[in-house]
């Protein structure tokens, strides 16, 4: 993995993690993933990576990326990727995202249908779906009793006492730039997603039906933080989507089963 800061207006910079080589593929991150829980690639982002140039940024004030006082708004943060991609020189892109990254791509895919060639979202947040809220993740960063965070694994894995959700989301302290590391995250998600039920913008399924490019829509079956509701909603509202069931997953399917789910990536952003 290579890395490099890129400069963008008002003294802001982002961190962005590059891997690969061929076509070139712009990943969100999500929370149990590359700069929310992980300093480096996964065995997902690895297999991604054997077939296109895979470029992830970090979130704003997320890993290395540093802070945007301005962001206030899901809106604020589209216009800081549009601004990222012309620093890049990425004109349209195939565009991938899981978690609250794929709630950021679809929310850029509705805005700028012309510049997203292909979009694949993995266990996307970002709707607003009657009776079937998106749980509170914010409460399980609190662990319980002071010491565990099992609710917190259990929200974001299939099983949540697996290696890789306790690799992760360890109970007690752990080591301190992974804390931190963590602590970005969530404070991220916060600013645009603090509002109940959380991790959601209520405009947006309505907007779904702008963006009529191919899509891929992917969730774990055992997922417990976005209800299987909002992946068919999404897959629904897009005018040209195929929903995916990853079995023996939950909400971390592409780092629970990563060479099933970079092969149902990879194959599609391949048209």
């Amino acid at each position: 993995m290579s890395g490099r800061t890129v400069a963008l207006p008002r003294g802001r910079t982002v961190e962005v993690a590059e891997a690969g080589e061929g076509p070139a593929v712009v990943y969100l991150h999500g929370i149990a993933d590359i700069h929310g829980a992980s300093f480096g690639w996964l065995p997902f982002h690895q297999a991604l990576a054997e077939r296109f140039a895979v470029i992830a940024p970090a979130h704003p004030g997320c890993a290395e990326s540093s802070e945007d006082e301005a962001l206030e708004t899901v809106d604020d943060l589209v216009f800081h990727y549009l601004e990222l991609f012309d620093a890049l020189g990425i004109g349209t892109l195939r565009l991938a995202g899981s978690c609250i990254g794929g709630w950021i791509a679809a929310e850029i895919a509705v805005r700028h249908p012309e510049r997203v060639e292909r979009l694949a979202l993995i266990g996307p947040t970002g709707l607003f779906v009657p009776g079937a809220p998106i749980a509170d993740v914010f409460w399980e960063t609190h662990p319980a009793d002071g010491v565990s965070f099992a609710g917190l694994r259990a929200l974001l894995f299939g099983d949540g006492e697996s290696e890789i959700a306790r690799d992760m989301f360890p109970d007690l302290r752990g080591d301190i730039d992974r804390e931190v590391l963590r602590y970005k995250l969530f404070r991220f998600a916060s600013r645009i997603g603090f509002s109940p039920p959380y991790l959601h913008d209520r405009r947006l399924a309505g907007r779904l039906p702008r963006y009529r490019s191919p899509a891929l829509v992917i969730q774990g079956a055992d997922d417990r933080l976005v209800p299987r509701r909002h992946g068919e909603v999404y897959a629904e509202g897009f005018g040209d989507a195929r929903p995916e069931i990853v079995q023996g997953a939950g909400h971390s399917a592409f780092a629970e089963k990563p060479d099933a789910v970079a092969g149902l990536v990879a194959d599609f952003l391949d048209g």
